[in-house]
This record gives C-alpha cells, structure tokens and sequence, in this order.
C-alpha cells in the first residue's frame, strides 16, 4: 500500500502503529545524523565539507566507494580536515576488492582506525553470502576498524545480524528501515550478541537542479537487477524513497521519517554542482536538530 507523499517528492511519512495505539515514531530516540558524498569528489572539496560537517554536530561522514572513486582515498582528505568525526566507506564490493587488499589500503593511506567504518557488500558475482561472511571474519583479523554489511535481501540481512558491527541500508523507506531494525534486533538476541546499529543512505537533494540529478541517479539504481527487486519488494519507486525539497524546512520533514526508524540517518547529498557551496547548503539544510 502506498501512502501519501511528503512535500514536493520528499520521502514518504508513514504512520506506525504499536499494540497499544500509540505511534511508534515517539518511541525511539531520534537517529543520528551522518553526512555522505560521492568517493569523486575532489579532495579539497572533501575537506570543506567534512569540517563544516563535524563543526555542524553530524556523527559521521561517508564517502562511497565506486567506478568514479575510491571512497577510502576520499576519506584522507576528511581524515586531514577534522578531528573526532567518525568516518565511514560504504560500500565496498568484496567481489572486486578483497579484504586483504582494503586492509592494507587502509593501512597505506593512514586512516584513523579507532574513527573508521568499513562498509563492505557482496558485489555482484555469486556466491555473496559465503563471500561477506568469510571477507568480514578477514578484516577483523586485519584491521581493528568497525565493519558494517550492506545488506538488501533477507538472507543477508541475517547475514549481517550474525557477523557485523552494523547494518547499512541504501536506498529504504522508513517502514523498511523499521521493520529491518526490529528483525536485527531478533536475530541478534537469538544469536545472543549486542544488536548491530542499523544505518541508512537517504539520497537527499536541496534545489531544481539538485532533484533532476536525483532523479538521474534514481532512474539508474532502478534499471539495476538488484535494486528493481529491492524497490518491488518495499512497493516503492526510487523517487519515492528520497528527500527532495527547495528549503531546508522540506528537508528536515523529509528526513524526520528516517530518523524514527533508524540508529543512523545518513544524509547523501546529491547536489545540482559539485561545488563547496552546493554541499554546504545541503550540510546545513539536513543538520542535526
């Protein structure tokens, strides 16, 4: 079933009812809030943005990790411009890059371990379950960063709950995002271990020109096999799912949603340029209240 859309595309705000009638948005603290850029940005940009991130009460900063650029390289420059601001890769593809090799890149670009999170996923090639499990098991052996598991389909999501520090969702709706943060939570009590944070990627844009990249980069992730079945089974398209708005009123309610049902709302900023400013207005708009 579909519900009624927030302000100008932003994502969906769901009504979540408990046993005793109660909305369930109250009943939980409000999420984090992360700040994330595409792994191509340049350097410099990076920078800025990561310093007026930190100085504006975001936990974590993020880079992606893909064709366009390596999200660990990109952290560097983040790494430089602040000081205590976790940071965080998500999502690195094991199929393409093997933990040994992201280990040891970690160690050869100087990231702060005890600030770092590595978000690794299945890539593309089969095999993904045997894969994450055994490329997790490496990299705790190799590197003392927190590691958390891209996760889209129910098999991995348990995957996840059994073996990792934290569960990164691309791409959720809030209703997903709260029924995967009570499925973890299971998993993980059924396992008796702590609960693994549940984090998630809101592709946000701020302006005209911000939303048709969105839309772009939108219509893209829906062509993919995986993200089509990932969209279908949320019965949500792509747009649906994303905050856009032209003031930082309409991103605020936008990301409200999120922050009822995640530990982490992480704000993936898609700008109209790849500009300082562009981001910092994003920085701003989303900024934790």
């Amino acid at each position: 079933m579909r519900e009624d859309a927030g302000p100008i595309g932003s994502a969906r705000h769901e009504t979540f009812a408990t046993e005793d009638g109660v909305g369930a948005e109250s009943a939980r603290p409000p999420a984090a809030r992360g700040f994330g850029v595409v792994g191509g940005l340049a350097p410099a940009i990076v920078a800025e943005v990561a310093r007026a991130a930190e100085a504006g009460g975001y936990a974590t900063f993020w880079a992606n990790d893909g064709p366009d650029g390596e999200g660990l390289a990109a952290l560097v420059a983040a790494a430089d411009a602040t000081t205590a601001i976790r940071l965080g890769v998500g999502l690195i593809p094991l199929d393409r890059r093997s933990p040994q090799r992201i280990a040891a890149r970690v160690a050869e670009l100087r990231l702060p371990v005890e600030r770092l999170t590595l978000g690794v996923g299945a890539g593309g090639a089969p095999g993904g379950l045997a894969r994450v499990r055994e490329g997790v098991a490496a990299l705790r052996e190799s590197t003392a960063a927190m590691v958390v598991v891209g996760a889209l389909g129910p098999k991995m999501r348990r995957l996840a709950a059994e073996i990792a520090d934290g569960v990164l969702l691309d791409w959720p709706t809030p209703t997903y995002a709260r029924a995967v943060s009570r499925e973890i939570e299971r998993a993980a009590a059924t396992l008796g271990r702590p609960r693994p944070t549940v984090a998630g990627y809101v592709f946000t844009a701020l302006g005209t020109a911000a939303r048709e990249r969105l839309r772009a980069e939108a219509e893209h992730y829906g062509a993919v096999p995986a993200y089509a079945a990932h969209f279908q089974r949320m019965d949500a398209a792509p747009m649906d799912v994303a905050v856009a708005g032209d003031t930082p009123e309409q991103i605020r309610y936008g990301l409200s949603a999120f922050d009822a049902a995640l530990d982490e709302t992480v704000v993936r900023a898609t700008v109209g340029t790849d500009t300082v400013d562009a981001h910092l207005e994003v920085v701003v708009a989303a900024g934790p209240t």
